[in-house]
């Protein structure tokens, strides 16, 4: 009998696992690490939102089985969501399922639409279930440059037309999750037409909707026209809400594909929590002051990361969007490789971030730093890594 199972043998050791392990260790010694490793928001959802978890799930008939695709009300929810924020227009009924967060949505819908064999267009670097979701649900992947330069459509045309079998999925994010690349409205039209053209399916990405610096908000790929023919968008409560934890995400857009991804979740749960997405609700439609207010806490934390570090002799490109720096190896330790070099900031400086290899090889000689920490902390980590750079 042997212990190498099919789709396991297809997935590599987690790359930051060892990260992690040595940063549990550090910290079991009783060191002091600022962690800005994970993109785990510290902060907490606003107070009529767990009022309302919490007046629900007193409720006795609150704790029976759920809606898979999610209960009506948040699926209404959604839609008024992005009618206000983008304009557009979706049916909650057939164009809106709620997912457990958007990871499990992504996952689930390479589950749905996906034949072993299948090519699929994943960006790189990028984060890691766009690959892998895909991967364990039997494809190939050929990879795009995550960041839209002047040569992104010839690149992606080359990949069209020189790759057996033809692809027939193409897998975006923006606000970009390593990179915090943004892109605008036009980027996006000619990507709709591109996968017109090309009978190309686009999965959407828009985790980060709510969290932009500049003064033009986020664009979603739905609102171009004719992109529902082609597109699915998902998008997640986690940060703008704070709401990790709670695992609550939507995918909305064609209704081929949403109707795709209902069928299989259909088989593998009965939804989330009621309370829970009854508190999202809650969310979605009461006040929106907290959005903006996590808006401002992830610029100002931005502000002090780049000033502070910058100070330490760490030059970080400044991102426009997203809770993550993506930031160039410090010239005197590019021969190590981010993942090396990841173990010695933790073990010399006493902070942890996030190796770029771990996103995809075109990651090699970045890291991803999350803005998850308070700028006292943030500062205590250029002090650290200060007296690192001095050796």
């Amino acid at each position: 009998m042997t212990d190498d199972f099919y789709r396991i043998q297809r997935l590599p050791p987690y790359v930051f696992a060892e990260v992690n392990a040595m940063k549990a260790a550090a910290r079991a010694r009783g060191e002091d690490i600022v962690d800005l490793g994970m993109g785990n928001p510290d902060g907490a959802p606003p107070k009529h939102v767990i009022d309302k978890l919490a007046e629900v799930a007193a409720k006795p008939n609150a704790h029976r089985y759920s809606a898979s695709k999610g209960i009506p009300g948040l699926r209404k929810a959604q839609a008024a969501y992005y009618q206000r924020r983008f304009g557009v227009e979706l049916d909650p009924h057939r164009e809106v399922i709620v997912t457990l967060g958007s990871k499990e949505g992504l996952a689930n819908l390479a589950q749905a639409i996906t034949a072993p064999g299948d090519v699929v267009l994943t960006p790189n670097p990028s984060y890691p279930i766009h690959h892998f979701g895909f991967i364990i649900a039997g494809a190939s992947i050929r990879s795009i440059p995550a960041v839209p330069g002047p040569d992104f459509f010839q690149r992606l045309d080359r990949a069209m037309r020189y790759t057996v079998p033809r692809p027939k999925v193409l897998v975006i994010g923006y606000p970009s999750n390593p990179t915090a690349q943004v892109v605008d409205l036009d980027f996006y039209r000619q990507l709709v037409e591109f996968a017109r053209a090309e009978g190309l399916w686009i999965i959407s990405d828009l985790a980060y909707a709510e969290i932009y610096f500049g003064d033009t908000p986020t664009p979603s790929i739905l609102q171009v026209p004719g992109a529902k023919e082609v597109a699915v968008e998902f998008t997640s409560m986690s940060k703008t809400y704070s709401m990790a934890g709670w695992r609550m995400g939507f995918a909305v857009g064609n209704e081929r594909l949403i109707g795709a991804l209902t069928r299989v979740k259909s088989y593998l749960d009965y939804g989330a929590f009621t309370p829970i997405q009854a508190a999202a609700v809650a969310a979605l439609n009461g006040p929106q002051g907290c959005v903006e207010a996590n808006r401002q806490l992830y610029k100002k934390r931005r502000d002090v990361l780049v000033d502070s570090f910058g100070r330490a002799g760490w030059d970080i490109p400044v991102p426009q969007a997203s809770m993550f720096a993506w930031a160039p190896i410090p010239e005197q330790f590019g021969n190590l490789g981010s993942m090396e070099f990841s173990k010695r900031l933790l073990t010399e400086a006493g902070v942890a971030v996030a190796p770029g290899v771990g996103f995809g090889e075109e990651g090699e000689g970045f890291v991803r730093i999350a803005l998850v920490e308070n700028e006292q902390r943030l500062r205590q980590a250029a002090r650290g890594i200060k007296k690192m750079l001095k050796g």
